[in-house]
């Protein structure tokens, strides 16, 4: 394979390298590892994650003790635990979220040990190995946290250094979580088309949307809204992560063709699509591993998000890069 380095990383971004296999003699390319950071494990066989091109995954709601129970290797797991919402909140009593998934928080206290209180439920996640803290938003179908006692969530989070991811949902729901300073948006906003002026202040402030934007198919109103909100939030200079909600719904488990291709369409393309795929977040950089992804490279930008699609995780030792 014959590839103009300075073409390719220009489209896929600096880490993008020709490369083939130590063993098959197979070319490709290689990039940094791929994770979505939204998924539940506890819906899914993790199993299946590396084959479908994963080599990280971030659990946004799952049983905290479990999830410790976890040991190193691949796919990398960071986790938030339980969700922390209201009496009678969002996901409570649904079928997919036992009672060890869910924490209710009933008392804006920092003090620890407080039945209860904010301060006890982080302290909790904390406890188990939790990167970051997950909070319900969820006022389509509940009741959610006053501005005191999500406030005091984030600033109970803030004490032992992690992020504050928040699923909003419902008018209103975007607004207090920026309000809160909540870091992440476990979704796209795709219940109501958000103002200009709210958009642009998340992109400001820093604030990061995992986009989810695949779980709509079911629903064209919330996928054209949330599209919309994520096309408006990148132009406004807003960060996306990829993300989708993996254990929602009957679909393959690994790098979901029909996510990339709807990031693509609000603007998420090209080295920016890989950006997404890449970061990081919320821990360190997945270490041993690469991804690899045979056959040539795409030949323009509107070639890259299906490109991606035939992503596969190898050791970075098996890989023989060609371009320097």
């Amino acid at each position: 394979m014959h590839a103009d380095p300075f073409a390719l990383r220009d489209l896929l971004g600096p880490a993008a390298q020709v490369c083939r296999g130590a063993l098959t003699g197979e070319s490709g390319v290689s990039l940094p590892p791929f994770t979505d950071h939204h998924v539940h494990l506890h819906l899914i066989d993790e199993h299946r994650l590396a084959d479908g091109g994963l080599a990280g995954v971030v659990d946004l709601g799952g049983d905290p003790v479990e999830l410790a129970r976890r040991g190193d290797g691949i796919p990398h797991v960071a986790y938030a635990g339980a969700f922390l919402t209201r009496v009678g909140g969002y996901p409570s009593g649904r079928g997919w979220a036992p009672d060890a998934i869910v924490r209710t928080v009933t008392d804006p206290s920092q003090h620890p040990g407080v039945p209860g209180g904010a301060a006890t439920a982080v302290d909790e996640q904390a406890s188990f190995g939790a990167s970051v803290v997950k909070v319900a938003l969820n006022a389509a179908v509940g009741p959610v946290f006053d501005p005191e006692t999500l406030d005091a969530i984030v600033a109970a989070a803030r004490v032992h250094g992690m992020p504050v991811v928040a699923h909003v949902e419902g008018p209103g729901m975007t607004a207090l979580a920026l309000e809160a300073g909540v870091d992440v948006l476990a979704h796209t906003p795709f219940s109501e088309v958000l103002d200009a002026s709210v958009i642009a202040r998340a992109a400001a402030s820093g604030q990061r949307w995992i986009s989810t934007l695949d779980i709509h198919g079911g629903d064209p109103v919330g996928a054209r809204t949330a599209s919309s909100n994520l096309a408006a939030f990148v132009a406004a200079g807003g960060s996306v992560l990829y993300g989708t909600d993996l254990g929602n719904g009957d679909r393959r488990v690994g790098v979901l063709a029909g996510e990339l291709a709807a990031l693509d369409r609000a603007g998420v393309r090209g080295a920016a699509l890989v950006a997404a795929l890449c970061d990081p977040w919320p821990g360190a950089s997945i270490t041993g591993v690469a991804t690899f992804i045979p056959g040539p490279p795409p030949a323009s930008l509107d070639d890259v998000a299906a490109w991606l699609g035939g992503a596969t995780v190898v050791p970075s030792e098996e890989l023989i890069h060609d371009d320097h």
